[in-house]
């Protein structure tokens, strides 16, 4: 696991512990939800959790993912039997091929594992993905360029075997620590 990772997330959610509190999930997901068979969804980098138990809540068995001990340990809190938690490094993480009706990724951006999430979505399952991008209007200033989309970079993710669903770009809710602009995209797998 990247130790450094764990650490400073863990940290994160201990001393800024609203990060944790009760949130609402994200708004595509809650407008696409219906669109797709309720089996098994996935929230990668799920933080406080607070998509994994909107699509718990709505019938699926979620896997929820994390690097941080502190998050999962407060999303266990819950005891919500259709919330599977798993601590896991993403870079290392074998993501299982053909798997998940519903995907969801928000605030976090790993190209790579846009890609292995791609081909972890069954056909006509869905993934949502929201998180940050450049403009000259973002808050925090000194943001690792790495982790942030370009203009309509998302798009360019899912050009074979996608329908894009929705495209968005927009500032991000109040509850985050910076006004930043984000990126958001669904869309649904149309072969294998």
């Amino acid at each position: 696991m990247a130790q450094k990772d764990k650490i400073k997330w863990d940290n994160k959610y201990k001393e800024l512990p609203k990060l944790l509190e009760k949130r609402d999930p994200c708004e595509k997901l809650v407008k696409f939800i219906d669109k797709v068979s309720k089996e098994k969804a996935l929230d990668v980098a799920c933080g406080s959790g607070r998509n994994s138990i909107y699509m718990a809540n709505n019938g699926f068995q979620v896997d929820a993912l994390d690097i941080s001990s502190v998050a999962l340990e407060n999303l266990n809190k819950l005891n919500n039997k259709n919330i599977n938690t798993l601590l896991v490094d993403l870079d290392e993480y074998n993501f299982q091929e053909n798997t998940y009706n519903l995907i969801i990724k928000t605030n976090f951006l790993d190209r790579d594992i846009i890609q292995k999430l791609k081909k972890s979505l069954k056909k006509n399952g869905i993934i949502v993905i929201e998180t940050y991008m450049e403009d000259e209007e973002n808050e925090k200033k000194h943001s690792n360029p790495d982790y942030l989309l370009k203009k309509d970079e998302l798009k360019s993710f899912f050009t074979d075997g996608f329908e894009i669903l929705d495209y968005d770009e927009f500032f991000n809710e109040t509850y985050e620590l910076y006004r930043m602009k984000k990126q958001s995209i669904v869309v649904k797998k149309l072969s294998l």
